[in-house]
């Protein structure tokens, strides 16, 4: 039979473009057949195959068992092959993984190295709590192997067995600070690599490394492991200042002498992070971080704005001198770059500088291409002129300016920001009040901002912070009949409806001003013409809000003239409506505002309707009173009006026929001729009470899915509650009056932080995170429990029968003569009875632990 090979596969997937689906699931079905024959050479090249296709997305995780099959190959090839296709496909949860215990300590103590090298890469990818439990003596006696292939590789795998079981890391320590000192050099990088990982999340506990990390940086010529020693000296610097005092002459060589751009960079991110305080040392860096910015190198240049922004933090000062080079930096024709020169400008201004700053980046917006990276633009001029209340900021004229100019920035989407930027400084400036109004007044007649591109982008939200400045400091304006006839303009209609109803209310706004202002009967006459001939056609807007204030205007100007018709002027009165002074408010204000003295939330407004509904009164403790059970008193009772006899009586009938209807209710208001008797009472005759059989016909079916009704639990009386009840000259039930009035709990809706922590969406999950379980003391001495790991455990099935010593001893013994007999037969013969002796895969779950002993006694050696 002839089979595809990989190169087959993959030549035919090249020419099967159209129908790549089509071909790969036909070579899936030929896998699988191939995985049923004896040959284990057919096998591995179909694992290869099935290897292949699973980096396409294809799942070949139902091909574990045959995985297996390929890894215990004598042939170097074959497990190879098996290797490869476990650690791209094995998980946690596959759970043929523990059928390879001994299979991977085989290999791990074989003479070859490089069967060593697989079993180790291996199980550095698909280990588990139970792999790193069983296979950890086995790793850690490979550290001190005489090869240093192995040796690297053992240290290396290390890391991830301590991960899944962290209580090896006490017991792997000593001979891991041992090969930090190694003869070998790839040996240390392996060491150095292990402890840096581990030190990232808790430095703490290898504090004591340092100096051993020190002498390390000083005789290392390995760039990679020079680079990691960094990393790890970065992260002990802040635990230990006197490491800091250290490192500052080997820091001073590397950065001086310059050499690889991946150790400088190191070498001065660590400085940066461990010596801030140090000026010389920070001056260097400096020097070193601009000549990374002046590299032509794309990729060098940006880490240069990256390590500035970090010393932008450290000392601003130090920044300062190279500002033209940052500015340079916008001209970049690559964006990432010019979005960090931009947050260094930002760190940046001063009262001095900010005007420059600003005149260049408005320059530059006009020059530059792409929306997204103008509204950047837009975002942090406005940042920098409104940091800290505007404090760089000397003349709010020139602000104002600025803010009219961004307007104009083609495709700009921060309409909203910028309309809250111009009512904030009009709230909050009042020397600017009169210059802002009437530069607003006139952006109300710009045409541009009226377009529909405009105001779907968002730059028409300008005219929300225009309509409401003119109008609510109409005082300053010079024209207010012309800014009256652009508030009510047809163009207007067009507008977003919230814009549209603060144009209404600006008009009436305008108008009031101009009366108090006294401008004469004329204006007044002809500002009353404006309002009649606008208004029409905003009373009939479809939006709620705008038809509201336009027809609450339009009756205010026919009052107007009718009170001027009958000699009386009204306008005092509509003056007080805008009375005031506009201060800026807190976004916590309204929480803030204290509850008058005498004032109750809670009480009624109105008197409350009676409640018919009986779950309603059964939230309340009544009297029994003895003759008529129906006579119960509710605090309602004492506030609601009394109806008339014959309504209430209607009203008892009714409800009488409904509850007689009802085949679910159980009990009656039926006055009895008997005192009522007191269940819980020795008196009560549980005998007499009368039992009603229901007649049920056959071919009725009750359903499964009862739900039955539940004994309803008495609400306990709040303390409002308990008011009514003694205004109404009600009694408290028994039970409220016993309990004891807590202090009320208040439940707030905000997680508590601790102090100094910042609140992120990329906040990690620490119960998850398995770093936090390496989190040990690695100095304290081990016991003797700790010293000698747990040795492998075959797992054996709960069903499996208990049998004697004797006969285990004799099982053994059959399969030691079936070993030696199977290896004198042929090879073919041993391929066959090893397929016959490997269960399948579908069927490996259920199959009894002698079947599973004879697959492990089948596996070579």
């Amino acid at each position: 039979m002839f089979e595809k090979s990989l190169q087959d596969l993959i030549r035919g997937i090249r020419v099967h473009v159209e129908d790549e689906t089509a071909f790969i699931s036909k070579c899936m079905d030929e896998i699988r057949k191939e995985l049923r024959q004896p040959d284990v050479d057919i096998k591995a090249q179909a694992i290869a195959k099935l290897t292949y296709l699973q980096m396409f997305g294809y799942d070949m995780s139902w091909a574990a068992f045959n995985v297996v099959e390929v890894m215990t190959s004598k042939k170097y090839a074959h497990k190879r092959i098996g290797y490869l296709a476990a650690s791209q496909s094995f998980s946690e949860d596959t759970d043929v993984l523990m059928l390879t215990t001994n299979l991977i300590k085989k290999d791990l103590g074989s003479k070859n190295m490089y069967e060593s090298g697989l079993a180790l890469n291996g199980l550095a990818n698909f280990a588990t709590t139970d792999l790193s439990r069983d296979l950890g003596n086995d790793c850690l006696s490979l550290m001190t192997s005489v090869r240093p292939y192995v040796k690297k590789k053992a240290t290396l795998v290390m890391y991830k067995l301590f991960l899944q079981y962290p209580a090896m890391l006490r017991v792997a320590y000593p001979r891991l600070k041992d090969k930090l000192s190694d003869e070998d050099v790839s040996v240390q990088a392996a060491a150095v690599n292990v402890v840096c990982e581990l030190a990232r999340k808790n430095p703490k506990n290898y504090l004591s490394l340092a100096p051993t990390f020190f002498n390390l940086l000083a005789a290392s010529k390995n760039n990679w492991m020079r680079i990691k020693i960094l990393k790890l000296l970065a992260a002990l610097c802040p635990l230990e200042p006197r490491l800091a005092k250290k490192l500052v002459e080997p820091l001073t060589e590397i950065i001086s002498a310059g050499g690889a751009r991946s150790v400088l960079y190191e070498a001065v991110q660590t400085a940066l992070i461990g010596m801030p305080e140090h000026m010389p040392t920070l001056q260097l860096c400096v020097q070193q971080i601009r000549l990374f910015i002046e590299d032509p190198d794309q990729n060098i240049k940006y880490l240069g704005l990256l390590a500035m922004l970090k010393v932008l933090k450290i000392a601003p000062k130090a920044v300062m001198p190279h500002g033209d080079l940052i500015l340079e930096c916008l001209d970049d024709h690559d964006e990432s770059i010019r979005l960090r020169a931009l947050d260094l400008l930002a760190g940046l201004v001063n009262k001095k500088s900010l005007p420059d700053i600003v005149r260049k980046l408005l320059k530059h917006v006009e020059e530059t291409d792409g929306v997204t990276y103008r509204d950047e633009v837009v975002a942090k001029i406005i940042e920098m002129c409104s940091q800290s209340h505007y404090q760089f900021v000397t003349q709010f004229e020139w602000y104002t300016q600025v803010l009219l100019q961004l307007t104009h920035v083609e495709g700009t989407r921060h309409g909203p920001l910028i309309s809250s930027q111009l009512l904030d400084i009009s709230i909050r400036v009042k020397a600017v009040r009169p210059f802002i109004t009437q530069r607003l007044a006139g952006l109300l007649a710009d045409a541009r901002l009226y377009s529909g591109a405009n105001y779907t982008n968002g730059i028409s939200e300008v005219l929300y912070a225009a309509a409401w400045v003119t109008g609510e400091f109409a005082d300053h304006l010079e024209d207010p009949a012309g800014v009256l006839a652009l508030l009510l303009e047809r163009r207007v209609s067009v507008l977003p409806p919230h814009i549209q109803a603060v144009y209404m209310q600006a008009t009436i706004k305008v108008y009031c001003a101009s009366v108090k202002r006294g401008l004469g009967e004329d204006v007044v006459a002809s500002l009353i013409k404006i309002l009649q001939d606008g208004l029409p056609e905003f009373i009939q807007s479809g939006d709620l809000e705008v038809q509201e204030r336009a027809v609450m205007i339009n009756e205010l100007i026919s009052f107007v003239i009718d009170e001027q018709a009958k000699g009386r002027d009204p306008h005092p009165e509509m003056f007080a409506m805008f009375d005031g002074e506009l201060n800026p408010v807190a976004a916590k204000a309204q929480r803030k505002v204290p509850i008058p003295d005498g004032l109750d939330l809670d009480k009624w407004i109105n008197t409350p309707p009676p409640s018919d509904d009986e779950d309603e009164l059964d939230e309340f403790e009544f009297r029994f009173v003895e003759g008529d059970v129906s006579q119960r008193q509710t605090p309602f009772q004492s506030h609601a009006p009394s109806d008339d006899e014959g309504t209430s009586a209607e009203r008892l009938s009714a409800r009488k026929a409904q509850q007689a209807q009802n085949p679910y209710y159980v009990g009656s208001y039926e006055a009895s001729s008997q005192p009522a008797l007191n269940p819980l009472s020795e008196d009560a005759d549980v005998d007499s009470i009368p039992i009603q059989t229901l007649d049920l016909q056959e071919d009725v079916k009750l359903s499964l899915d009862v739900h039955f009704a539940k004994k309803k639990k008495k609400k306990k009386l709040s303390k409002k509650e308990r008011k009514r009840l003694l205004k109404a000259g009600l009694p408290i039930p028994p039970e409220s009056e016993s309990e004891d009035e807590g202090p009320a709990i208040e439940v707030s809706a905000v997680d508590e932080m601790p102090e100094g922590a910042e609140i992120s969406d990329n906040d990690e999950d620490m119960a998850d995170d398995p770093h936090s379980r390496l989190n040990i003391d690695l100095e304290a001495p081990l016991d003797a429990e700790e010293m000698v790991l747990p040795t492998p455990q075959h797992h054996v099935a709960a069903s499996a029968p208990v049998v004697a010593d004797s006969k285990s001893k004799k099982s053994k013994k059959e399969k030691k003569k079936k070993k030696k007999s199977s290896s004198s037969k042929p090879t073919s013969s041993h391929s066959h009875a090893h397929a016959q002796a490997v269960p399948d895969a579908g069927a490996e779950a259920d199959a009894e632990p002698e079947a599973e002993a004879e697959a492990e006694a089948a596996m070579p050696e």
